[in-house]
């Protein structure tokens, strides 16, 4: 199996992160990677870097203006009189001001809020090309899946939060959907995303709300109660097009595997059932009972399970890193869950 991996994006190191009214540490720090690479080299895995990404396939999910946003913003907010180190919003437009017409603005001050959707994705000047690199793994993985073969895109940073036109949740550019998307360019006539980690895909549910092609299952912690909050329940099936392509699975808080693997089975059999030609594997081991952040309390044994699972779906896999942030076990959790999924 291929690893496709750029060192270019350890340059991305958020330090910005707001939790309970408290600034801390981010999480999303490149010793994530670290731990990552370090298992698929014990693996004897293939890393190599990913060709430069299409500029197309970023298009194909995100809009000019937001790609722009990532890759000027940080130059814009450098010039301003006291800036922080990092570019992150102090104001987000509302559902009020949406509602009576509110429209992006032409400083950065306001375009920081229009562009993202909360405080955990700070923006420096390296983030954009970091993004760019984790989203050419993303391509060049899917472009293995559409050859028949399973492949890995060690992407840092994630990108299951990131819409469209929006970033989030230490996520800038979607790589599932990149890699859904490059799919159907390959000649996938329907893929599907089943997304793992533990917290719902909302980014990438937004981007396939209204499309019959991509199925996008989610298994992840109850939204009443974990973030992103407001999105991710199992009533949201999609819309137009797209209704009842989107299947969201969410688990009680301490769900461990048995309810866990249920899910991950039930989001399978619905993409199998939607005749998906390929799979986008959207791989958080934030589920892990050992994650710093927890919600659910999924073991080793419940990712190797789920790695299988997958395998007798007999689809080619395009596996994207999602979150994970416990260092010390996320290499494991690869270890075993690569290994089963062979």
């Amino acid at each position: 199996m291929k690893v496709f991996w750029d060192p270019a994006q350890q340059a991305h190191a958020p330090e910005f992160f707001l939790q309970k009214g408290k600034v801390r540490k981010n999480f999303e720090i490149p010793a994530r990677a670290d731990a990552l690479l370090e298992a698929c080299t014990a693996m004897k895995l293939d890393i190599v870097a990913p060709p430069e990404a299409d500029l197309l396939a970023l298009r194909q999910v995100h809009t000019p203006d937001y790609l722009g946003f990532l890759r000027d913003g940080p130059i814009a907010w450098a010039a301003l009189p006291d800036p922080g180190e990092e570019v992150v919003a102090n104001i987000h437009p509302t559902p009020e001001m949406l509602a009576n017409g509110a429209r992006r603005s032409s400083t950065i001050i306001g375009q920081v809020g229009w562009y993202t959707a909360d405080a955990a994705c700070p923006v420096t000047a390296h983030t954009f090309p970091a993004a760019v690199r984790a989203a050419a793994g993303a391509i060049a993985a899917a472009d293995e899946a559409a050859l028949g073969r399973h492949a890995y895109a060690l992407a840092r940073p994630p990108g299951h939060h990131a819409y469209a036109a929006r970033a989030g949740g230490h996520c800038y550019l979607n790589n599932a959907a990149i890699a859904a998307e490059r799919l159907r360019m390959q000649g996938a006539a329907k893929v599907g995303i089943l997304d793992i980690d533990s917290h719902h895909g909302n980014g990438t549910q937004g981007i396939f709300w209204d499309r019959d092609d991509v199925f996008f299952a989610s298994v992840h912690g109850d939204p009443n109660r974990y973030y992103p909050w407001y999105v991710g329940h199992a009533s949201e099936r999609g819309a137009g097009a797209g209704a009842g392509c989107n299947l969201n699975l969410p688990l009680l808080q301490g769900a461990d595997d048995r309810p866990w693997l249920a899910a991950v089975e039930a989001g399978l059999a619905a993409i199998l059932a939607n005749g998906a030609d390929a799979l986008v594997i959207s791989l958080g081991f934030d589920a892990s009972k050992d994650e710093p952040l927890g919600f659910l309390g999924v073991t080793e044994d419940g990712f190797a399970r789920a790695g299988a699972a997958i395998r007798k779906a007999g689809r080619p896999c395009a596996i994207v890193q999602e979150g994970g942030y416990n260092v010390d076990v996320i290499g494991d959790l690869l270890t075993r869950f690569l290994g089963e999924l062979g």
